[in-house]
């Protein structure tokens, strides 16, 4: 491993238990519950052999058609979207900027459109391969404090848009990582400015202290 490892009490858990999340977990009906307890999974992709793994510490939920932040708002079906129109438990990936791919967990059951985010991650597995995705020498929060830069690390692109979590390329797993309620940071989300009253919801959550979270700052309410 390069210089410049961060260890964190929740890296240092994450050692005991190894449990795929099934479908069932994605497939429940409040998508912001799902999204706070996604804190502390472990992110897995195996991509032609290589093996990358994080720990969650930032998401945003979406709350379907009735969200005016979210892509599916009032039932937008478009070939992008598709995906979150799949049963939960899929991944959703789209292109931001023409640069980076978003990484997103579809919830709820087929044909309602919710999904979460996944904004930060703090590197556990396949480190070197993260930092030479990255083009980076040492370990540091940049290298995955923000949704685009995870996916280069990750490996993750549009090709797994779509992809069930069940699958063998991505998936997620709970590795006995508790978050406690007192280091859960409720805020309002990124970049949706557009989405009115919407854009005031306290939707984002992140690990308090965590030094893998984003700098990004929601509205202030």
């Amino acid at each position: 491993m390069r210089s410049g490892t961060i260890v964190t009490s929740a890296s240092r858990c994450a050692i005991l238990i190894q449990l795929k999340l099934p479908d069932s977990f994605y497939s429940r009906k409040d998508v912001v519950k799902i999204a706070r307890e996604l804190l502390g999974k472990v992110i897995v992709t195996n991509l032609a052999g290589v093996r990358t793994a994080g720990i969650i510490v930032e998401t945003e939920a979406y709350a379907g058609p009735t969200d005016k932040a979210c892509h599916a708002y009032m039932h937008r079906n478009t070939q992008r979207t598709a995906p979150m129109f799949r049963a939960g438990g899929t991944a959703y990936v789209y292109l931001i900027y023409g640069i980076y791919n978003l990484f997103n967990i579809v919830t709820h059951g087929e044909g309602e459109p919710y999904a979460v985010l996944v904004r930060a991650i703090e590197p556990l597995e396949g480190i070197d391969e993260m930092l030479d995705r990255r083009g980076m020498e040492h370990l540091k929060p940049g290298l995955s404090a923000g949704p685009g830069i995870l996916s280069i690390a990750l490996g993750i692109t549009r090709s797994l848009s779509g992809a069930s979590l069940q699958g063998p390329d991505i998936w997620l797993e709970d590795r006995g990582i508790a978050v406690p309620a007192k280091d859960i940071v409720a805020t309002t989300r990124v970049g949706v400015g557009y989405a009115a009253e919407d854009a005031l919801l306290p939707y984002r959550f992140f690990i308090r202290g965590n030094a893998y979270v984003s700098k990004a700052k929601g509205l202030a309410v």
